[in-house]
């Protein structure tokens, strides 16, 4: 069977440069699905994690749209909006749109909170093609008067119901009422709770359904164990770990920023370069954190759940969950932090009595059980992960091409 390839979807030569300079050979299932749709300017509705090429999948059928159009963005205003629910998703779309545009001349940028508003607006003023947004920052420009949404020809809402969970939907709603009501319009969520039905029922005009389901992708190449552990006995284990030198680049998530910095301070005190990333700390510092452990100035990112969908570092060795989530639709973003691009990966669960009805939770959501290593002692639990289980053994890492984010 062939390969459908970029060029064969129908994307302008200065994409398929950029394409080719990123070695992005082949489009993943939603890229192959939605681009050709979008370039026709069909409104979309798109159920997909991250993970799973979407960025690409929008980003590149409005980078032609907008390329081939003679106008030019008016003072404060923006042709196209992407709204996010986080700053570090924002300003990964952000990126995005700069390596496939960078053949074309079109401009972005980013707006968000816990950063100075003053630059933003005057990037604002000159007007821009692409904005990327979170709700309540996009809010304060309107208010003074520094951004008009009223020439915006394109919309899209990236992880709506990441939207709903952090209390943006009423935002969302307010911005929807001062756009354009002809435009092209683009909603993405893993789920779809009613509230996010109903929102995509109100922006969307006859779309594209479009689904890449969660667990299939998740569960595809990545080797899933879960250790049954004391709770007292999971510093250990962790330690033990992070001891073996295959745990070159692993992030921990823990349930709680509490959590998250009692986990990395321990790291730290035992000489592991560690950073810790959640909701309380300053976006300068996130991003310092994220930085460090895409330079290797950091081994072990410790983060919480609200970041779960907003952490994207090449090649990640290992995803421990160190607490169990409550909800297994968490399960599978976390662990979609390791098995990118291609890659395969290894996802530990730290599982104490506590747990337990959260990791049936898990098991039945993803339709199958995860092996499982009981806990006698953590010095046998450690030995017994240093050799991996023969049914589901990680199978080694091949260099291969990379496909678009």
């Amino acid at each position: 069977m062939t390969s459908v390839t970029f060029e064969a979807l129908g994307l302008a030569k200065p994409l398929l440069r950029a394409l080719a300079d990123e070695n992005y050979v082949e489009p993943t299932p939603i890229q192959e699905k939605a681009i050709p749709h979008l370039l026709q300017g069909r409104d979309l509705l798109g159920l997909a994690q991250t993970g799973t090429g979407k960025t690409a999948a929008f980003a590149l059928p409005l980078l032609q749209l907008l390329s081939e159009r003679q106008d030019s963005p008016k003072p404060r205003t923006a042709r196209a909006l992407i709204l996010v629910p986080t700053r570090e998703l924002g300003l990964q779309i952000a990126a995005s749109f700069k390596s496939y545009g960078h053949h074309l001349k079109l401009t972005s940028t980013v707006i968000m909170g816990g950063v100075s508003i003053g630059p933003q607006a005057k990037a604002l003023s000159r007007g821009v093609d692409f904005l990327v947004a979170t709700p309540g920052r996009l809010l304060d420009h309107l208010g003074q008067g520094t951004v008009d949404l009223g020439q915006t020809s394109y919309f899209v809402i990236d992880e709506a119901d990441r939207m709903l969970d952090m209390g943006f939907i009423r935002d969302v709603r307010k911005l929807m009422k001062v756009m354009p009501r002809k435009r092209q319009s683009i909603l993405f969520s893993a789920t779809m709770p009613k509230e996010i039905a109903t929102l995509a029922e109100d922006i969307l005009k006859d779309p594209v359904h479009i689904t890449i389901p969660a667990k299939t992708v998740a569960v595809e190449r990545i080797d899933q164990r879960v250790h049954l552990v004391t709770t007292g006995n999971k510093p250990t284990m962790l330690a033990g770990l992070l001891d073996q030198p295959e745990f070159d680049r692993v992030i921990v998530f823990t349930r709680t920023k509490r959590s998250a910095n009692r986990v990395a301070e321990r790291l730290l005190q035992g000489g592991v370069p560690t950073e810790a990333i959640h909701g309380n700390k300053s976006q300068a510092a996130r991003q310092k954190a994220l930085e460090n452990l895409r330079q290797g100035k950091a081994r072990v990112l410790v983060a919480t759940d609200i970041l779960a969908r907003g952490i994207d570092v090449d090649s990640i060795s290992h995803v421990i969950n160190y607490e169990l989530p409550n909800d297994p639709e968490n399960y599978v973003h976390r662990i979609g932090r390791t098995a990118r691009a291609g890659s395969d990966g290894i996802a530990i669960s730290f599982c104490d009595l506590s747990e337990r009805a959260s990791l049936r939770n898990i098991e039945r959501f993803l339709g199958r059980s995860l092996t499982q290593v009981n806990d006698p002692a953590p010095s046998k639990v450690v030995a017994a992960v240093a050799r991996p289980p023969k049914v589901q053994a990680h199978r080694s890492r091949r260099p291969r091409s990379r496909s678009a984010s």
